[in-house]
C-alpha cells in the first residue's frame, strides 16, 4: 500500500481582500496560501507520505513573479527530499504558446531530483519506498497540443471543437490501454486538470483564463485506474456513483473570494492499492470568510443592534463583509466606521465591506395616485407601511388630526 497526498489548485498570489504585511511586504494572503501548502506538508511529513500529486495552477498566472517562485519552489524543493513529488500544469500555469516555457517547466530543466513535471500526456514510472505506482498526467488541454494534423486548421469552429472532444477521450483511452499493460500488483493513478461532466462548479469561473474544457465523465471510469486525481474545480467533491474507481477532486487550499465561504478547503490523503484504494478528505485551516446579514428595519435602536450583531458573531481571523437592512429613515443613525471598527476589534483579519440596503419603497406602498390623497390619509398609509399596529395607529391619527386641525385654523 502507497501513501499518497492529492492537492491542487493552489493559486499562490491571489491577494483579495489581502493587506501588507508589515515584516516581509508581502500581501497577507500571499501568507495564508503559504501556510496552507506548509499545514499540507507537515501532515504528509509526519504520516510518512510515499507520494505527492499536485493536480495542477501552481499560480494565479502564467507569469508569477521571482518572490513568489521562490516561495513556491522551497517548498516542493523541501518535499522532494522525502519522496517524489507529481506537478501537473493546469490552465493558470501554460504559457499562451506551446514554445513558450510554463511556470513550472524549471523543475524539468533543473532536473530537480524526484520532481516530475506532468507537461504532457503520458504514463509515468514513480518508484516510491513502498513500491511502484505508474501516474498519468493529464495537463490542461489546448487544441494546439492534440489538433496537430494540418486538415484540423481547416475546420469550421465547431467541427474543431467537436475534434478537440474526440482527441481528449482517444488520449485518455490510449493512456488507460497503456496502465493496464502495467504488472497487475502495481497500483495506477490518472491526475488530471480538467473540468468533467457533471462535476459542481464554483468562483473558479471567475478567474478562468479562456473558455473552458469538458471531459466526458465515461472516460475516467475504467478499472484501469485506481484513483482519478482532479484539479481545476475549486470545489472539494467525489464523482465515482459507486464506481470502484474513485474520481476526486480534492479542492482547493485556500478560499478565494466570498462565493467559496461555506465550502471544506483541504487535500486528499489516499491510500493507493490495486483493486483496494482508500481515501480521506482532510480539510485545512483556511481563511474563513463570514457574511453578517443584520434587518434592522423597524428597529428602535439599529446602530445598538448592528454592534450588539457584531458582538455576537465569531469573526476572529476571518474576512468579513457586513450588509444592513434599514429604512431610509433610519440610515443617518448608523455610523459606518464605528462598525468597521468594532469588527476589527471583534479580531476580524479584513473587513472587505459595510454596506447598507436602504428601504426605499414606502411611496410604492402608499398606493398609485399618493397625490390624489389627503395628508392624512397619506400618513395612515405611511403608518400602515411601516407595519405598526392598528390600535397604534388610532392613537397616532387622531394626535395628527389634532396637529392638522391646529394647523388650519392658524392658516385662516
Amino acid at each position: 500500500m502507497i501513501r499518497m497526498l492529492h492537492f491542487a489548485d493552489f493559486h499562490l498570489g491571489m491577494e483579495n481582500y489581502g493587506r501588507l504585511h508589515p515584516e516581509t511586504g508581502l500581501n497577507s494572503r500571499v501568507h495564508d496560501f503559504l501556510q496552507r501548502l506548509d499545514e499540507v506538508f507537515a501532515y504528509g511529513r509526519q504520516n510518512d507520505v510515499d507520494l505527492v500529486v499536485f493536480a495542477g495552477d501552481a499560480f494565479k498566472n502564467r507569469t508569477p513573479n521571482p518572490t513568489l517562485q521562490r516561495e513556491f519552489a522551497r517548498r516542493i524543493r523541501q518535499m522532494s527530499d522525502h519522496c517524489p513529488v507529481v506537478l501537473l500544469l493546469g490552465n493558470h500555469d501554460l504559457a499562451t504558446s506551446i514554445n513558450r516555457a510554463s511556470s513550472l517547466e524549471i523543475y524539468q530543466t533543473l532536473a530537480v531530483p524526484s520532481v516530475v513535471l506532468g507537461d504532457n500526456y503520458a504514463l509515468h514510472d514513480i518508484r516510491t519506498k513502498r513500491g511502484k505506482a505508474y501516474v498519468a498526467t493529464v495537463p490542461y488541454p489546448v487544441k494546439a497540443r492534440l489538433l496537430t494534423e494540418p486538415e484540423d486548421h481547416t475546420l469550421s469552429a465547431q467541427a474543431r471543437d467537436d475534434r478537440f472532444q474526440t482527441a481528449i477521450s482517444q488520449m485518455l483511452t490510449e493512456l488507460a490501454d497503456q496502465a493496464r499493460q502495467k504488472p497487475e500488483d502495481s497500483p495506477r493513478v490518472l491526475v488530471g486538470h480538467f473540468t468533467v461532466s457533471g462535476a459542481k462548479t464554483g468562483s473558479e469561473r471567475e478567474i478562468m483564463l479562456g473558455s473552458d474544457v469538458m471531459v466526458s465523465l465515461s472516460d475516467l471510469d475504467d478499472p484501469a485506474w485506481d484513483y482519478v486525481a482532479l484539479g481545476h474545480i475549486h470545489k472539494h467533491q467525489c464523482l465515482s456513483n459507486g464506481s470502484r474507481t474513485p474520481i476526486v477532486y480534492s479542492g482547493s487550499l485556500e478560499r478565494i473570494d466570498f462565493g467559496e465561504e461555506n465550502e471544506p478547503k483541504g487535500f486528499c490523503w489516499v491510500e493507493l492499492e490495486r483493486g483496494r484504494t482508500r481515501w480521506q478528505f482532510k480539510p485545512v485551516n483556511s481563511r474563513p470568510f463570514v457574511t453578517l446579514r443584520v434587518d434592522l428595519r423597524s428597529s428602535a435602536n439599529p446602530m445598538k443592534e448592528a454592534l450588539d450583531a457584531i458582538r455576537c458573531a465569531n469573526v476572529q481571523g476571518a474576512i468579513v463583509r457586513m450588509y444592513l437592512q434599514l429604512d431610509a429613515a433610519d440610515e443617518g443613525r448608523i455610523e459606518v466606521r464605528r462598525l468597521y471598527a468594532a469588527l476589527y476589534e471583534r479580531g476580524a483579519s479584513t473587513v472587505a465591506t459595510v454596506k447598507l440596503e436602504i428601504e426605499r419603497n414606502d411611496r410604492t406602498r402608499l398606493g398609485d395616485l399618493p397625490e390624489s390623497l389627503t395628508p392624512l390619509q397619506l400618513l395612515e398609509r405611511y403608518f400602515k407601511a411601516r407595519n405598526l399596529s392598528a390600535p397604534y395607529v388610532a392613537r397616532l391619527l387622531d394626535r395628527a388630526k389634532e396637529i392638522f386641525e391646529s394647523v388650519d385654523r392658524e392658516r385662516s
